[in-house]
Parts: C-alpha cells; sequence; structure tokens
C-alpha cells in the first residue's frame, strides 16, 4: 500500500470513527465505486457486511458496529429496538440474540438483510440517544422483542426485570400495547395484563374458570388447614373438605424475583389428597387441570376422608 493510500484511509477512518459507513456516503465524498469494492476484496482491508454498507476493517466486528451497520442499513431515520435496544437500557435479564432490530418510517422502501432485522411502523417514537445511538423508549423496545418471542417464561423474565428495576412501569407497556400490531401480541398481553392486575388477581381469574368448568362441589377457598389437635398443616388455594381433597397454587413462577422467591411449602398430611399446579398450567393447560382435580375426587372416594377442620386463612400482620 502506498503512502497516498494509506493516507486517504487514514483520513476515512477519521471521519467515521465507528468504522461504519454507507456506501453512498463514500461516493459522495470523492470515492469511485471501482476503488470502494477494491478495498472490500478478500485481501483488501475493508470489508462490505451489508450491500451498501461498508465496514472500515477487515477485524471482526464489534457488537456496536454491527448496531452501527444495521442502522445505516436501515436509513437515517432508523432507530434501535427490540433486544439490543433493551440491553442499551441495561435490561439484564434478556434472551440471546445476534440480530438487530431497527425501526423505520412506513413509506421508506429498505428490507431486511441478513442479521439486520427492519420493521416498517407508522407508529414511528420518539428516538433516545444512549453512546451515540438512536434507540426506541424502553417499553417500545420490549414489546417490539416480545412480539417476537414464543416463550412465555423469556417474555415474563424479561418484562419483569425491566419493571423490578424501575426502568419501566406497567403503564408504559400497556401504552405501547394498545397501538402495537396484534401480531405476536399475546405473551406480552398476558405478562402486562398480569402486572397490571397483580398477580394474584390474573390468577383468580384463571382458577375460577378451571372450578367452573370442573362440574365439582363447591369448594372452600383459602383455608387454613389443621389437625385436630391444632397443628396447621398448611393453606389451600381450594378445599374441598368431604372428599378430603385440597389444590395449591404455586405463585413461586410469577413473582417479579423467582430465583429468591421461597418455594410454596407442601401440605402434607395422612389422607389429605393435594394437587398442585402452577398459573401457567391454570391459563394454558385448564383442562388438563380438570382432569388432574376429577381424578383426586376419584380417588378420595376409595378411602375415609382425613381428619382435619379448615379455617379461613390468617392474615399476615
Amino acid at each position: 500500500m502506498d503512502g497516498t493510500q494509506s493516507a486517504r484511509l487514514k483520513a476515512l477512518a477519521a471521519m467515521f470513527p465507528d468504522g461504519v459507513a454507507a456506501r453512498a456516503k463514500l461516493v459522495a465524498l470523492g470515492h469511485s465505486h471501482s476503488w470502494i469494492s477494491r478495498q472490500c476484496r478478500e485481501s483488501g482491508p475493508w470489508r462490505r457486511p451489508i450491500p451498501g454498507v461498508i465496514l472500515l476493517t477487515d477485524a471482526t466486528p464489534s457488537r456496536r458496529q454491527l448496531l452501527k451497520v444495521a442502522l445505516t442499513h436501515a436509513g437515517p431515520d432508523a432507530m434501535l429496538t427490540g433486544v439490543q435496544a433493551a440491553r442499551l437500557y441495561g435490561v439484564r435479564r434478556l434472551p440471546p440474540e445476534r440480530r438487530a432490530h431497527t425501526l423505520i418510517p412506513h413509506q421508506s422502501k429498505v428490507a431486511t438483510w441478513g442479521f439486520a432485522i427492519v420493521e416498517r411502523t407508522i407508529h414511528v417514537p420518539e428516538p433516545v440517544e444512549i453512546d451515540g445511538l438512536p434507540v426506541a423508549p424502553l417499553a417500545r423496545a420490549l414489546i417490539d422483542a416480545a412480539r417476537r418471542m414464543d416463550d412465555l417464561k423469556s417474555v415474563r423474565t424479561m418484562i419483569h426485570d425491566a419493571v423490578h428495576r424501575g426502568l419501566c412501569t406497567p403503564e408504559d407497556l400497556r401504552d405501547e400495547l394498545a397501538q402495537a400490531s396484534t401480531i405476536g401480541s399475546a405473551l406480552p398481553r398476558l405478562v402486562v395484563g398480569a402486572l397490571e392486575d397483580g398477580v394474584e388477581s390474573a390468577v383468580e381469574q384463571w382458577l375460577q374458570s378451571v372450578l367452573a368448568q370442573s362440574d365439582l362441589p363447591r369448594p372452600v377457598r383459602k383455608t387454613e388447614l389443621q389437625t385436630p389437635d391444632g397443628e396447621v398443616v398448611g393453606v389451600a388455594e381450594v378445599w374441598w373438605p368431604k372428599a378430603g381433597v385440597a389444590m395449591q397454587i404455586l405463585y413461586d413462577e410469577v413473582t417479579l424475583e423467582p430465583d429468591v422467591a421461597p418455594a410454596t411449602p407442601a401440605l402434607v398430611a395422612a389422607g389429605l389428597i393435594v394437587v398442585r399446579v402452577s398459573p401457567a398450567q391454570l391459563r394454558d393447560q385448564p383442562l388438563v387441570v380438570i382432569e388432574e382435580l376429577r381424578e383426586a375426587h376419584r380417588r378420595a372416594h376409595q378411602r375415609p376422608p382425613p381428619q382435619l377442620d379448615g379455617a379461613p386463612e390468617t392474615p399476615a400482620a
């Protein structure tokens, strides 16, 4: 490489400190298409990760450079959203994601290419600048990420992390959902609805639906079970005293801090039949839960009911 060529490359590196440039900008600066193409050959100093975007190095690009490549490809009005945007806000509990998701105005014509996902939208938010990059508001980024996810636990973990640490509120997320596409919105709507209503309120709705469809006798709710000598066995969410069948709901998985939530203590007593279910089972597998309850009652008829008394659950002090 002669001195003129070296100086030329150094000057361009100084003009584009992130090491990413649109090919059109390089041409506008007076560099010919043929010269640019020569720099991007296998033996050259540059690379072309996406047509129209030049990486001014032959080294492995950094995460920031890949984000810049995606933004450059999407155009001057683009902003980051989704998982990569949430990461820039400091959300920690995110699914693995190598792609970069960008938003552009609906009238733009740029298309997705490789790792650079481009989404056209009529609801263009005001971007926030983080580390020099234009980023969608966090609530929008989270909803955009969740709409492309198919695992409820991952969606819940991501959203709970952001809300629990005060990075956004359930109200922010609700407002985004109100104008978001319905495509892929079922999981985030479920998670945000539970956050707004309170976990127990959402679970209560699912439980009432299961009990109504079960055709079982009317149970007693929220009962502290005790032996005849007063020893407390535990609290049953649902209790059928004549059958000696109880249901426990494992709330652990829907707490805001599932990693530190105490496990629900088991109900154990001689002759007691306990059906333990998670909120996810009540919501996603109600027919399975109903069959488990019916089977528990069939088993209950084959033995005498346990000697247990029920009393309303004592409120926490």
